[in-house]
């Protein structure tokens, strides 16, 4: 089953595997990308709500990998909801790859090419330059913003 991201719709992705998405994707639509989903729905497309569970255990992933304050609430149910249905995620964000990789989510990409390796971000203070593995608003140092870095 192929868990479809609201860049499958923008896009016009088509396959012959059964589709799935979640009701978010739809929100975020406008326009002709709106009346795909619509249509998709309409032709048996699987609306899928994630648990509770799954959910967490994708946001616990998104903090491991750096990528928690990048994803939005939408993304993190899509993820859960490909987890869930051992789908393959059809997507072209690149958080969204980094967070699949970590819990053995398949992913297909539409526009873009896909990531070429996964990475674990880090965050340093903009102020002293220390580093630090999870993200915080401020450095409690120095008390100045942090920047989420390339670990590389």
């Amino acid at each position: 089953m192929h868990v479809l991201d609201s860049s499958a719709f923008i896009h016009e992705y088509h396959t012959t595997d059964d589709i799935a998405s979640i009701p978010m994707v739809r929100e975020e639509l406008e326009g002709e990308a709106s009346y795909r989903f619509d249509a998709d729905e309409g032709s048996g497309m699987h609306i899928h709500i994630p648990a509770g569970g799954t959910v967490e255990k994708i946001r616990r992933a998104a903090r491991e990998t750096g990528d928690a304050e990048t994803l939005s609430e939408t993304d993190v149910r899509l993820l859960a909801a490909a987890f869930e249905l051992d789908g393959v995620l059809v997507t072209d964000d690149y958080a969204m790859q980094n967070v699949a990789e970590r819990v053995d989510v398949e992913v297909t990409v539409i526009a873009r090419d896909g990531i070429s390796e996964t990475r674990e971000w880090t965050f340093q203070c903009q102020g002293c330059g220390r580093e630090f593995d999870e993200h915080r608003e401020r450095c409690p140092i120095c008390g100045t913003d942090l920047a989420r870095k390339n670990p590389a």
